[in-house]
C-alpha cells in the first residue's frame, strides 16, 4: 500500500472556507484503479495557521502516480481554488510506503 498526503497551512479564520471547498468538490476518485480511501485531517493551530492534511490510501505507489497523470486528476483539481490568503504556503506533499 501507499499513502499520499498533502499538508496545508491555512490562515486562521479561513478554516470554514477551506473545509467547505473540500466538502463540495468532486474528487473524481470513485472507480480510479488502486484507490482505497480518502480523509481530510485537521491538526493543531498556532498563532497564524491551522494545519490540515489530505490523506489518500492506494494499493500501490504506481496506482497513485498513474492517477496524478490522469484526466480524473485534472478534473479533481480544476476547481480547487481557494480565496487569496487562505493558504499560507504551498501544499507540502509526503508519500509513504506502508511497511506494517
Amino acid at each position: 500500500m501507499f499513502i499520499a498526503m498533502n499538508r496545508f497551512r491555512i490562515a486562521l479564520g479561513s478554516e470554514p472556507v477551506f473545509e467547505k471547498l473540500w466538502r463540495e468538490r468532486d474528487s473524481h476518485l470513485d472507480g480510479v484503479p488502486g484507490f482505497r480511501e480518502f480523509h481530510l485531517l485537521r491538526g493543531p493551530s498556532d498563532e497564524e495557521a491551522t494545519l490540515y492534511a489530505s490523506h489518500t490510501v492506494w494499493e500501490s505507489r504506481s496506482d497513485f502516480e498513474a492517477w496524478t497523470e490522469s484526466e480524473s486528476f485534472r478534473r479533481a483539481h480544476a476547481n480547487a481554488r481557494a480565496p487569496k490568503g487562505t493558504y499560507l504556503d504551498h501544499p507540502r506533499f509526503e508519500g509513504f510506503e506502508v511497511i506494517l
